[in-house]
C-alpha cells in the first residue's frame, strides 16, 4: 500500500504518516521508484496511534506502547507487568494532566470570582477562592 493509500485509509495525512515513521512507530519498505510502501496492517497501527494521541499522549508515550499496536487496542488496559512500560506513562500523564486542571481551575476560579458575572450558573467558584 502507498503512503497515500494508508493516509485515505487511517484517516490521516501523509506528513504524519513520514512524522510517524521518523519517530520510530510506523516502517515502511520502498518500491524500486523509491516510494514508500507499507504492509497492509499498517492502517491498523496508524489507527491506534492515532488514538493513543487523542487520549492525551505524546508521540514519546507511544513508544512504551510499541508492543501494542499492532493489535486491536484493548478498552481496557491490563495492570499487569506486560502493560508496565505503559501502565508508567499512562500514570505519569494523568499525574501531569491533574496538576494542569488544578493550575486551570485556579485561574478560571480567580477571574470568576473578580468578574462574578461570567460564573456558570450553579458553580461555586466564589465558595473555592475564598
Amino acid at each position: 500500500m502507498l503512503i497515500g493509500e494508508l493516509a485515505a485509509e487511517a484517516g490521516t495525512t501523509t506528513r504524519a504518516l513520514r512524522y510517524y515513521e521518523e519517530q520510530g512507530l510506523l516502517e515502511s519498505g520502498r518500491t524500486t521508484a523509491g516510494y514508500r510502501v507499507y504492509e497492509p496492517r499498517a492502517a491498523l497501527r496508524v489507527r491506534n496511534i492515532r488514538e493513543l494521541l487523542a487520549c492525551g499522549f505524546t508521540v514519546e508515550d507511544v513508544k512504551s506502547f510499541l508492543d501494542h499496536l499492532d493489535a486491536e487496542l484493548p478498552q481496557v488496559f491490563c495492570h499487569a507487568p506486560p502493560c508496565a512500560a505503559g501502565n508508567a506513562v499512562a500514570a505519569q500523564r494523568v499525574a501531569e494532566l491533574e496538576e494542569r486542571i488544578a493550575t486551570l481551575t485556579r485561574l478560571r476560579d480567580s477571574l470568576v470570582h473578580r468578574m462574578p458575572w461570567l460564573a456558570v450558573p450553579g458553580d461555586n467558584a466564589d465558595e473555592r477562592v475564598a
